[in-house]
């Protein structure tokens, strides 16, 4: 038989009963469209990781506090109370080599008052490298200097946001905030940087002050949050992290290691792991769907070929060979794959979608996933129709006609 007579017969097939080859194809339409879907989020979160870490800068390492888990015994929690302080971050600076800058950081959240205005926001205490190693140049005015670490002055350069929120149609250089109580004269404004990649956070909704000041006109402690390193060459940067680690081992003077020191790729993978996990979840569960569609096609198309025993004698009867059969059968079983695959991507990238407008979680849409998905669902069709196929062209002319 020719491939286009084939393609009819099948097709006539397959639509003759439109509800079961639709019921049938249901576990390949439920596999592949979880594939799609859970690929385009994946592949979208992992987008936004890497563009929020690219955002950080080039070359950082961050100091945190607390140890992360090593062989069998367990060491603490990165995150945990912070032991980290100035003083450690000042031996960085001074010690390790390619270094080009270091920011103790701590962290807190205030109002802000200005012109009868106020607003609550980010403060941020930071050594005057931060603009430098955030590669997050100053719009006006200029960046806070290690002076006013030192004499604990209390200026502060503000984000964008800040500085429309408080002193809209204004020059904020030169003017004065209240924070807590306390009266910073703002000395700089940063250039704006729009929302973080994931859209849930304005990065120039910020304050940003000496850490010395935070430390001790505000938040009254002693410890930092966290050390923001800047590396001076990507091909130093594992050299450094080892050496940072060294040096606040040998601060420690033989205590447990109680911080962390984190590069770029590393919080990358850190953030994919859960998101990768997670994929994995998912397309074991799509796998399992796809072979029990597969199974729901190989027990049709046995129906199929029963129901159709006469006619299948009939057309041995006048001529056709064992492999005419066969590749009908298999020809069926393949369409009805491919046409859940094809419903199967349709209905994942509308899950995808759904969820991109609703939530607002980012879409990367993968070709290569769909062509994949194709090509699998063909495979499907073929290793769980061969079967049925292969019983077809082996039934006997004369007892298939005898067939009731």
């Amino acid at each position: 038989m020719r491939l286009t007579s084939i393609l009819v017969v099948a097709f006539r097939a397959l639509r003759r009963n439109k509800l079961r080859s639709v019921l049938t194809a249901l576990g390949i339409i439920m596999g592949v469209g979880a594939v799609i879907a859970i690929v385009s989020l994946g592949n979208g979160a992992t987008a936004i990781v890497e563009a929020q870490v690219a955002s950080l800068g080039q070359n950082i390492l961050t100091v945190y506090p607390g140890a992360t888990t090593q062989g069998g015994g367990a060491r603490g929690q990165q995150g945990g109370t912070s032991s980290l302080t100035a003083e450690d971050a000042a031996a960085i600076a001074a010690e390790v080599e390619h270094v080009d800058g270091v920011s103790p950081e701590v962290n807190s959240r205030a109002q802000v008052i200005a012109n009868g205005l106020n607003w609550n926001t980010q403060v941020r205490g930071e050594s005057p490298d931060y603009a430098f190693i955030r590669s997050w140049p100053l719009a006006a005015g200029a960046m806070f200097g290690e002076n006013d670490v030192t004499t604990l002055a209390t200026v502060a350069v503000i984000g964008k946001t800040v500085a429309d929120q408080l002193f809209p149609n204004e020059d904020p250089v030169g003017q004065a905030i209240r924070i807590r109580n306390l009266q910073f004269k703002v000395v700089g404004v940063l250039t704006p940087k729009g929302f973080s990649p994931n859209g849930q956070q304005d990065q120039d909704d910020i304050v940003i002050i000496p850490y010395s000041s935070l430390q001790s006109r505000l938040a009254r402690q002693a410890n930092i949050f966290s050390i923001l390193i800047a590396v001076d060459r990507a091909e130093n940067i594992e050299k450094v992290q080892q050496e940072v680690t060294d040096l606040l081992i040998q601060r420690r003077q033989g205590r447990e290691p109680d911080f962390t020191v984190r590069n770029q790729a590393e919080l990358a993978q850190l953030q994919n792991d859960s998101t990768s996990t997670l994929r994995l979840f998912v397309l074991v569960i799509a796998t399992v769907s796809l072979v029990v569609g597969g199974i729901g096609i190989m027990n049709i198309m046995l129906v199929s070929v029963t129901e159709r025993t006469r006619e299948i004698g009939i057309r041995l009867a006048i001529g056709a060979h064992g492999a005419d059969v066969l590749a009908q059968f298999l020809t069926e079983a393949v369409l009805l794959s491919l046409m859940g695959g094809t419903l199967g991507v349709l209905a994942g990238l509308g899950m995808a979608e759904l969820v991109h407008h609703r939530l607002g979680w980012p879409v990367a849409i993968s070709g290569v996933w769909i062509a994949g998905s194709f090509v699998f669902s063909a495979l499907v069709g073929i290793a769980f129709g061969f079967f049925p196929a292969w019983k077809a062209a082996r039934l006997d002319p004369i007892e298939a006609l005898r067939f009731e």
